[in-house]
């Protein structure tokens, strides 16, 4: 089998061609740092110029590489263009609420984010089904979609959600799904489901949310590199408004993300519980290059999926080889950690949460138990149509992608899927 992108709705193919809706005009707008920062300033009714109003100017370089590589390596298509300067925007829209929240109620930094579980691991490999069952605890808090793309004000316990700001989210989450027509079948976003931490991020644009959706490789080059620590620092921020107004919050938290700078989020959060899934990276390869291969065709007529192949399976091989490292040199001694194998939990799921959860120190009643039994029922795999990948779509030697992760897979046990 070899990879070819799927047809484009009807209306997507449209808008492309210049056919419907009058958007050429803002798609050929330029990608400038300075237009994007005084359409924010404009829509929120901010005077001044620069970064007045959008705090410590440490997003700017990451910026400056971001938006040359969207002009001249991502090859956009005008909904494309469209799409990514509402993102943009939203981006720094939002940061600019977010430093005016805390410049009125300083307090929100003294907030504390107290032992949070974080599931983290290579994607495919479980980590957002683990996540939304372990959820389904009454006592856990997990930022839903909205939030993490719109935490500002806080979110009001009595009047939980903020329906106006679900219908934001949901415009921008599931217009992915209209342009592609077939990424639920992958992976479904909405306002009210489960989100991952890397949103919170990217609103100091250091973040592999832009990787995914797009073809910039100078930027993933930049992004390889970085210190992570203040994109970590606005994640615990978006953290500290969203629990301003709630009282004894246990956070649950996922995102594969977490894989490439584990030092750093222990850093940010010493107590952090851990929760690190397992799958035979060969299995992982094809799942998230097709992921990201539909992500980028959101954007673009251009996706090389044997260039995604390539590079995931750079990154991968690397963050799991330095998990061996890490486990093996003590970083991750006096910190709580559980792994748990993806072949464990399709042969029982209930069962291996339970004992993930147990690990980590969240009770598992009946009433849970329950709740997770019916997550499941009502969210089979499946149910939006089938995900068909093929490790040989990569391009890439099997043999020598199988040597790169022998180490890994040797030293946590991951069974051989394909």
């Amino acid at each position: 089998m070899v990879w070819s992108p799927p047809p484009r709705p009807a209306w997507a193919r449209a808008v492309n061609a210049g056919e419907i809706l009058p958007i050429d005009d803002v798609a050929a707008l330029p990608l400038d740092r300075d237009a994007l920062l005084a359409e924010a300033r404009a829509e929120l009714g901010l005077d001044g110029h620069g970064v007045d109003g959008f705090g410590d100017d440490g997003f700017l370089e990451p910026l400056d590489v971001l938006l040359p590589a969207l002009e001249d390596e991502a090859e956009l298509t005008v909904l494309g263009r469209w799409i990514t300067r509402r993102f943009l925007v939203r981006l720094l829209v939002v940061r600019a609420q977010t430093v005016a929240y805390v410049r009125d109620d300083p307090g929100v930094r003294d907030e504390e984010i107290a032992a949070p579980v974080v599931v983290t691991g290579a994607p495919r490999t479980g980590t957002t089904i683990l996540h939304a069952l372990l959820a389904q605890d009454p006592a856990s808090r997990v930022p839903e979609g909205w939030e993490l793309l719109r935490p500002v004000p806080p979110p009001d316990p009595a009047a939980f959600p903020d329906d106006a700001r679900v219908a934001l989210a949901d415009r921008e989450l599931r217009m992915p799904a209209l342009v592609t027509g077939t990424l639920d079948a992958i992976h479904e976003y909405s306002g009210r489901m489960h989100k991952e931490c890397v949103s919170s991020m990217s609103f100091e644009f250091r973040s592999e949310e832009f990787t995914a959706r797009y073809h910039v490789p100078s930027y993933a080059k930049w992004l390889g590199t970085s210190d992570m620590t203040s994109a970590y620092e606005w994640h615990r921020l978006v953290l500290q408004v969203l629990q301003r107004r709630f009282r004894d919050v246990s956070w649950v938290l996922k995102s594969p993300v977490h894989l490439h700078s584990l030092p750093v989020l222990l850093a940010t959060y010493p107590d952090a519980r851990l929760v690190v899934t397992h799958r035979d990276p060969l299995a992982v390869l094809p799942s998230v290059t097709s992921l990201v291969a539909a992500m980028r065709w959101t954007h673009s007529d251009h996706v090389d999926f044997t260039d995604i192949g390539t590079y995931h399976t750079d990154l991968y091989s690397g963050s799991l080889d330095r998990l061996v490292d890490l486990t093996e040199d003590g970083a991750f001694d006096g910190v709580t950690v559980h792994h748990t194998q993806y072949s464990a939990f399709m042969a029982d799921p209930i069962a291996t949460v339970a004992a993930v959860a147990g690990a980590i120190g969240i009770p598992v009643d009946a009433t849970t138990t329950a709740r997770m039994s019916d997550y499941l029922d009502t969210h089979a795999q499946g149910q939006h149509g089938e995900h068909r990948y093929s490790f040989d779509d990569l391009g890439v030697d099997r043999a020598r992608a199988r040597e790169r992760f022998a180490r890994y897979q040797q030293y946590f046990a991951v069974e051989t899927e394909v």
